[in-house]
């Protein structure tokens, strides 16, 4: 797999369009029950007005809602941008903390969005599991877990903790080319054609 992953992506940027810690946390925030293509198109509108913690407090609840609101969920990620905002000048002196704990404080901001700030801004190592990971997780074997919380322990399990921050990545990727959750066809699958996964 990994090999297989490897030779497919090399490189692995990051989806979601970002500058730094505070506009890469906001993206990842705004990707729930999104998809990246849909945060990309809407950030720039954000970020032109309010890019770090100090200018997104001088916007109202509303305002932020107004710009965020073909993301979804609207009025909760608006308040908790708002409401994180506020706290990261507080508490950290207007940064985004480099520590599971503390971003998992943050208002809207769960252990997932903390794996990711953490991997990718301060390569700590990582392993985000999201919706594709999930499911692929499950379908090639790798986990049983009913939860993302079983499946990342069992991930960290298998793979070298060197390879967490790209490969969750490069898992993303694949997931969206080759290993669809619907209309897969193992014979076409790098990975399921291999491991013998059947057509689910």
């Amino acid at each position: 797999m990994l090999t297989t992953l490897q030779e497919l992506y090399p490189t692995t940027p990051i989806p979601l369009d970002h500058k730094d810690s505070y506009t890469l946390l906001i993206s990842v925030l705004l990707s729930a029950q999104c998809t990246d293509e849909r945060v990309n198109k809407v950030t720039p509108y954000l970020f032109a007005k309010a890019d770090n913690p100090y200018d997104m407090i001088t916007l109202s609840v509303e305002e932020i809602k107004a710009i965020i609101r073909p993301c979804g969920l609207s009025p909760k990620k608006s308040q908790a941008i708002y409401d994180l905002s506020h706290i990261l000048i507080n508490k950290h002196g207007g940064e985004v903390p480099a520590d599971f704990a503390a971003l998992e404080e943050l208002p809207g901001v769960g252990h997932k969005t903390a794996s990711v700030v953490m991997s990718q801004s301060f390569g700590v190592s990582a392993f985000p599991v999201d919706t594709h990971i999930f499911r692929l997780a499950y379908r090639w074997c790798l986990s049983t877990g009913k939860n993302v919380v079983k499946t990342e322990k069992d991930l960290k399990a298998i793979f070298p903790k060197e390879t967490w921050n790209k490969l969750h990545l490069q898992i993303i990727f694949f997931g969206r080319e080759y290993c669809p959750a619907r209309a897969h066809k193992a014979e076409n699958c790098p990975i399921c054609s291999v491991i013998g996964r059947k057509n689910i």
